[in-house]
């Protein structure tokens, strides 16, 4: 396989503008891995006497070293709530993990809990403003487990949204340990999407009751497991996996699937054969390279994944002191095909991807083509070709790994890069006046590329909602939402606007969102342009526009610009709207938080320079 010439040279441009940040991050691991600090012998009695009181006394000896002997210590980092049906099926992983390591001689120990919120509850509502927050936090409660110094290892139970992300930049801060990512799975399907989709509109347009609504929601979401479209939990498993940080294959099985349990198993067995007690040690800061997070981006764009890893992979890259900007995934978009077909960008859900081949098969197509990185560090291996095979269950209940076929078995989901659904990829950055900023296009008609259209400001989706009960909507027209940004508000996802921004452009209007909010894995047929930065709360230009200002958008060139009308003066960010519903402890992170393209949050580049 030859690697095609411009992911070769985008991978260059990180390599060469990350020189000497990531020179100064590995500087550091190898610091952490030389410190008496990361030696349990060198622990004082004390420390260790509160480090192993609760555990067993079966385990104590391994835990301080008795006779000075150590195996593996495996420190367990989970986002656990029974709340969220993504994470409720981790309530039994700590036992399974426990019972496995001690099998072979090891030890674990849960070694923190991290928040973990679900947007789908709290969209449109003010926990909605906590939620980019979160995934620094996250990353923070993660740091405080590991931070008592005593693990060999370390294995990530979560899934959702900012969890990931959050998770993998808490670890990649004590990037000397190994590191696995432990999927729990989607539920199984339930009502198809587009059935869902549909009713929220026939809602939205008071054809049905709020009854009708809501038993469809029920029959969607139904069951512990990951929400079955394609948004940024199940974005986030394609990461993990095609960045080589889950086991080949696991990132799409069942939770209640006996390969599913199977693998965590095997999982936990992995991350001791490569701990720091261990021979063939996989420390996750080396692990992880300039040509990983490559391979994400492509991973991204090829499956139309959640515009949210804009914002993700530069922090979490900066965490590692690789620097990633929005050209790289604009150069990277130009030349990687749409090669699957998921809900909102097509009528599967996450389960029909996986049957019609999944990861192994995305992963195969895009080695073949050349458009990703084969010659990476993996927790399986050194070479992401392991990655093309499938696990199965054999007679004698022990697991196996496949070659898989070469072909898709549903070219209506997903297809080989020979044949794809669109020659570019899901994203685009668009530029011009207004600023930079974000759009997924994986499921535009290409009518929707280029559209000139009057704005409407409003300040929130409610007003929104408003304005359309009143039939002023019925009309081309940009609905333009300021002060959405990080240091506004949060950088809520505005998902409720999706059914009503639907409606209209069905009606045969032109129709598009403006914001420097967020749209995510929520963004669909209608064109969302998002994360427009500098943000109206930075005084970027987005906080000038005023209702009829003409604003004019063009995918191809990747134009976005607006007339604006004469003495036109910035509107005022009402901070006070921000500070009921647990808002006001996080006016701290929203007042430094970075731009939308630095991440929208942490950005740990300048703490290397």
């Amino acid at each position: 396989m030859t690697i095609n010439k411009i992911i070769k040279n985008v991978t260059d441009k990180i390599i060469k503008r990350s020189a000497s940040t990531r020179s100064l991050y590995l500087e550091k691991i190898i610091e952490m891995e030389d410190s008496s600090d990361s030696d349990r012998l060198n622990i004082a009695c004390s420390n260790m006497a509160h480090a192993t009181a609760s555990s067993p006394e079966s385990e104590k000896g391994n835990i301080y070293g008795k006779s000075k002997k150590l195996n593996a210590n495996i420190a367990i980092i989970s986002a656990y709530n029974d709340m969220l049906s993504a994470h409720k099926p981790y309530e039994s992983y700590p036992k399974i993990i426990k019972e496995t390591v001690k099998s072979i001689g090891a030890s674990a120990q849960f070694a923190a809990g991290v928040p973990a919120m679900c947007d789908g509850i709290t969209q449109g509502r003010p926990g909605m403003q906590l939620s980019l927050l979160s995934r620094d936090v996250i990353a923070m409660s993660t740091s405080i487990g590991l931070s008592h110094g005593v693990f060999d290892g370390v294995l990530c139970l979560g899934i959702c949204d900012k969890i990931v992300p959050g998770l993998l930049m808490g670890v990649l801060s004590f990037g000397y340990l190994p590191v696995i990512f432990l999927p729990a799975g989607p539920m199984t399907s339930g009502l198809p999407n587009i059935q869902k989709a549909e009713a929220r509109k026939a809602f939205a347009m008071g054809k049905i009751s709020r009854d009708d609504l809501l038993e469809t929601e029920m029959q969607s979401y139904h069951s512990p497991g990951t929400c079955t479209f394609y948004g940024t939990a199940n974005s986030n498993q394609m990461l993990m996996e095609i960045m080589g940080l889950h086991l080949p294959g696991s990132s799409f099985i069942n939770p209640e699937d006996d390969l599913r349990h199977m693998l965590t198993v095997a999982a936990t067995k992995r991350v001791v054969e490569i701990s720091r007690q261990s021979k063939q040690v996989k420390p996750i800061g080396k692990l992880l390279s300039e040509k990983s997070f490559v391979n994400a981006i492509v991973g991204l764009l090829a499956t139309g994944g959640s515009t949210n890893h804009t914002l993700h992979l530069p922090a979490i890259a900066s965490t590692a002191g690789i620097q990633i900007i929005w050209e790289d995934f604009e150069e990277l978009s130009k030349i990687t095909p749409l090669l699957s077909k998921i809900y909102p960008s097509g009528s599967a859900d996450i389960n029909q991807f996986h049957a019609a081949g999944g990861m192994s098969f995305l992963i195969n197509e895009l080695l073949e083509a050349g458009l990703i990185h084969h010659d990476v560090d993996t927790v399986w291996g050194n070479n992401l070709y392991d990655y093309i095979k499938e696990p199965f269950i054999q007679n004698d209940n022990t697991l196996e790994w496949r070659p898989l076929s070469n072909k898709s078995l549903n070219e209506d989901i997903l297809r080989s890069y020979s044949k794809p659904f669109k020659k570019e990829g899901g994203i685009k950055i668009l530029k011009g006046n207004i600023g930079k900023a974000v759009i997924k296009t994986s499921a535009l008609e290409n009518e929707k590329f280029k559209i000139s259209a009057p704005a409407m400001v409003f300040k929130t989706e409610s007003s929104v909602q408003e304005a359309f009960d009143s039939n002023k909507l019925n009309c081309d027209v940009i609905i333009v939402m300021p002060f959405q940004g990080p240091k506004a508000n949060g950088m809520p996802e505005l998902h409720g606007l999706t059914s009503i921004l639907s409606i209209i452009q069905d009606k045969g209007y032109k129709v598009a969102l403006l914001t420097d909010g967020r749209m995510s894995g929520a963004s669909g047929k209608v064109p969302a342009i998002i994360h427009v930065c500098p943000e109206a709360a930075d005084g970027g230009m987005i906080g000038l526009i005023e209702d009829g200002n003409i604003i004019g958008i063009d995918l191809i060139k990747g134009n976005l610009n607006v007339t604006l009308s004469k003495n036109v003066s910035m509107k005022i960010l009402d901070k006070e709207a921000n500070n009921t519903f647990g808002r006001s402890i996080f006016s701290n992170l929203r007042s430094t938080s970075s731009s939308a393209e630095e991440g929208g949050g942490i950005n740990l580049i300048k703490s290397f320079k």
